[in-house]
């Protein structure tokens, strides 16, 4: 295997970077395993050791992810040093991994001038410890609606990694990639950076300012720019819906053009997908938050609880009352 060039070491001469992966119950493998890859094979590609790693969680036995497997843990949540990069690894159910140990201890490094990101979901334990209060971040796509009705103190974007001081947030999955990547090139230059890249076969190399969801005519697999374009101003304007007519117009058509379009290209009509839009989101706030169903109503633009309700049983065959407490008895087994 080719070894890319021996770079000087500037910010980290004489030892190894160490960074500190902290396991949240039910993290995603996935941020982990990018991230921690990333840094084996820098170590393997320079052939010497830039970086090191210590994994550690919460009672300091085991975490388990998502997907079910376990993983050994080298400690408990111990006192770092200041030079350490905390990498919590989040992933489903975040408010319930979000402990007041976990909280207590991520206020306690950052007073110490530690340097902390969070992976995949963990942006929100970094919210409610304090961390990021006037910040920009980001946090998983499926995550955004709940964080922004829960923390309008964090200047939340939508790109795949955002580094702002030292404080790390990233959209999850392969984003730890991209982030890592980034971090390797600023500590030792492109050529190691790219190298990795190339054993990891990653031809993309995305930046902060690259966003983390599919361009809408991906998702919808339409590429129609008007069509496009009503979508995108459908997906901004939840709380407070647009009538077709306006949209139809804010795009330099008639409303039977839109309708046509909508029935062509997807098979339903734009009030139609509009609801479903709404729908969705609200699904995510009674998942994700502890918001009332009246307050989830409001922000996803419905006018009174009952109306809610109707239109959600039709969609999901079940009551946003009935959604909500099905949800919260999973978490309690």
């Amino acid at each position: 295997m080719q070894v890319a060039p021996q770079i000087i070491d500037v910010k980290h001469a004489g030892k190894p970077r160490r960074f500190v992966f902290v396991l949240l119950d039910q993290f995603t493998m996935l941020c982990f395993s990018a991230a921690i890859e990333s840094l084996r094979i820098a170590n393997r590609t320079a052939g010497r050791k830039l970086y090191d790693w210590t994994i550690l969680g919460e009672g300091g036995e085991s975490a388990t992810c998502s997907n079910g497997c376990t993983f050994k843990l080298d400690s408990d949540l111990i006192e770092l040093d200041r030079d350490d990069t905390v990498m919590l690894c989040g992933g489903i159910d975040i408010a319930d991994a979000t402990t007041r140990k976990v909280l207590n201890w991520l206020r306690r490094e950052a007073r110490r001038g530690t340097t902390v990101a969070g992976l995949c979901t963990a942006g929100y334990t970094m919210a409610r410890a304090g961390l990021l209060t006037g910040r920009r971040a980001t946090i998983h796509w499926e995550n955004q609606d709940s964080f922004i009705e829960e923390f309008e103190d964090v200047n939340l974007t939508k790109s795949v990694f955002v580094i702002d001081g030292n404080r790390i947030t990233t959209a999850g999955g392969t984003a730890s990639i991209d982030l890592m990547l980034k971090i390797i090139a600023d500590d030792h230059g492109e050529d190691l950076a790219n190298a990795v890249a190339d054993i990891l076969i990653y031809s993309a190399i995305r930046t902060d300012q690259d966003t983390q969801r599919l361009s809408i005519p991906t998702r919808i697999g339409v590429r129609h720019p008007k069509l496009s374009r009503v979508i995108q101003l459908m997906e901004n304007n939840i709380e407070d819906p647009i009538s077709p007519a306006t949209l139809a117009h804010d795009v330099g058509m008639s409303t039977r053009q839109l309708e046509r379009l909508f029935r062509r290209y997807l098979s339903r009509s734009p009030k139609r997908y509009y609801m479903e839009l709404r729908l969705s989101k609200a699904r995510n706030l009674l998942m994700q938050t502890d918001m009332t169903v009246i307050n989830v109503a409001l922000a996803c633009g419905f006018a009174s609880p009952s109306h809610f309700s109707k239109c959600y049983r039709a969609h999901y065959d079940t009551t946003p009352y009935r959604e909500r407490g099905t949800h919260a008895a999973r978490l309690s087994v």
